[in-house]
């Protein structure tokens, strides 16, 4: 019996690359505090689910519900991004397809201060430019945030 070169190589099967744990992005300005957080609370999105995390944990499903105008494959990006970043906890419940369940993680926690600080100076931000006269271009309705944030 002849063994050929191809059985005699073993294979091993590589995860699809959203299997494997994401590693925590690099600062884009070494040794840089701001830029730390900026990239780890800044984006489009990331503010308004930590904003419907502070609640408690919810479905995937549920937070794209709550977020209608952001494509699941956004959503599930920013997830993966505050994953690494140690802000959220992703929790899968059951066999595959298992329904995830994601929470704040204590160190995403303690962001609620700073996003309930930058929703009271938008809130300030708004009214500023309301009384002006000037069309207030930072109003997007959208951004909806409702009632303070209960840290």
């Amino acid at each position: 019996m002849d063994v050929t070169v191809a059985s005699a190589v073993v294979r091993t099967k590589k995860a699809p690359a959203g299997n494997r744990p994401r590693a925590a992005r690099a600062n884009a300005v070494s040794g840089c505090a701001l830029t730390a957080a900026l990239a780890a609370m800044g984006g489009r999105w990331k503010l308004f689910i930590l904003y419907r995390l502070a609640d408690g944990p919810l479905h995937f499903a549920a937070l794209r519900r709550s977020l209608p105008q952001m494509s699941a494959k956004v959503l599930a990006q920013q997830l993966s991004e505050m994953q690494a970043d140690g802000l959220v906890e992703r929790e899968a419940r059951g066999p595959v397809p298992a329904p995830v369940l994601y929470a704040l993680a204590p160190h995403g926690r303690s962001l609620l201060p700073v996003a309930e600080a930058i929703r009271r100076w938008g809130m300030t931000h708004q009214a500023l430019h309301a009384g002006s006269g000037l069309p207030d271009l930072s109003t997007d309705a959208r951004a909806v945030c409702g009632d303070a944030i209960a840290a």
